[in-house]
């Protein structure tokens, strides 16, 4: 029989709720501790789980009742002060939710950490491994739609940094983690929403592109009207030759191409796994072979660098931001209102006499330029 280990969850929100339903279900886990500092989350959760040991702080249970695996399910913000007092006891593994981190350089801060200590990880995105998010990926890695285009995403109740982050880690992985060259984005921030702990956006576009010219644009924000009638997500992946749509975490998507000409629907019955219980059992794999793997932590993390380069964007102006993020220096404000007459004063530049970007010349220079209307 495969090894049992030891678990503690720490944070009784969402994420580690999940977790602990993952733990409790798994045969490969024995869930014994948790923390957080609501009384009324540590009530509820000993109701759920009789016998469970239950502490205000992570500092308390790391004293108390050291485990063999630790949950950070924390907000963002505090996973990396998390972490590093879990990487003082002898772990065997540990999960860190999504995102890593609320900016990129703490979130590699983070995984360098884990890596430093050679330690088996787990980065929970479902749609890594749901049934039909899975199958879709290896549609397109398989160009079944031909090359990837455009990734057009819609999601209503839901923002850049909490459901952004999920959805963009997504594209990395269906483009491969082809580098991306720009991000830029606009937003609404008028309500003065915030989510999970984290001021968000209103109503927000982010758009970024591959070096070969891929495309996402993502739609998010409080109440974001729909192309069409579905829940709250939707998905759609245009390639050469065809399209798959496909709607967050609902266990189905449509395919349109050669083989399917009029379009075929698919559709999955959730299993008894939940995605969570998915990603903790292939943790405890990590540790049973004593190799770790940090694949879908270092997805996580690219997707972490587009979300804060959306932010970055808006802050800046909407001005795109190119990556890697460590590079990017916000360009001084300017005056220009697009959109109003030209006085013919004030500079500038004459957009019908643009000169060859660089890696144009050699093709522009034989190519007969039409004259200027």
């Amino acid at each position: 029989m495969s090894h049992q280990y030891t678990a503690a969850v720490i944070g009784a929100g969402q994420g580690g709720r999940a977790s602990m339903t993952g733990l409790a279900a798994s045969p490969r886990f024995q869930l014994v501790a948790f923390a957080d500092i609501q009384a009324e989350a540590r009530a509820d959760i000993q109701v759920m789980y009789p016998g469970i040991r239950a502490f205000s702080s992570h500092e308390e249970l790391f004293a108390a009742c050291p485990t063999d695996i630790v949950c950070v399910s924390t907000w963002p913000p505090s996973h990396l002060e998390v972490t590093r007092a879990a990487l003082q006891l002898p772990l065997k593994g540990i999960l860190v939710e999504k995102p890593l981190a609320d900016n990129f350089a703490v979130g590699r801060q983070l995984l360098e950490l884990i890596r430093a200590k050679n330690l088996p990880m787990a980065v929970p995105h479902g749609l890594l491994v749901a049934d039909h998010s899975a199958q879709i990926l290896q549609r397109v890695h398989n160009g079944e739609i031909g090359q990837l285009k455009l990734v057009e995403i819609q999601c209503t109740g839901w923002d850049i940094i909490n459901a952004g982050i999920h959805w963009l880690n997504f594209f990395v992985e269906l483009t491969e983690r082809e580098p991306v060259e720009y991000v830029i984005g606009a937003c609404d921030a008028s309500t003065r929403t915030w989510r999970d702990s984290m001021q968000v956006e209103t109503l927000a576009v982010t758009y970024a592109q591959t070096a070969s010219g891929t495309r996402v644009v993502m739609n998010t924000g409080d109440y974001v009207t729909f192309s069409e009638p579905v829940a709250n997500t939707l998905f759609r992946l245009v390639g050469t030759l065809g399209t798959i749509d496909f709607y967050g975490w609902e266990t189905r998507y449509r395919i349109l191409n050669a083989a399917h000409p009029q379009g075929r629907l698919f559709e999955f019955e959730p299993g008894p796994t939940t995605l969570h219980q998915r990603h903790l059992e292939n943790l405890a794999a990590q540790i049973d072979r004593a190799q770790p793997d940090y694949t879908i932590a270092e997805g996580s993390l690219v997707a972490l660098e587009l979300c804060e380069a959306a932010y970055v964007s808006i802050r800046s102006g909407s001005v795109p931001v190119q990556l890697p993020l460590d590079d990017f220096a916000p360009p001084p404000a300017v005056d220009w209102q697009p959109g109003l007459p030209y006085s013919g004063q004030g500079g500038g530049r004459n957009g019908r006499r643009l000169p060859p970007r660089p890696e144009q010349e050699s093709s522009a220079s034989r190519t007969p330029r039409l004259e200027e209307p």
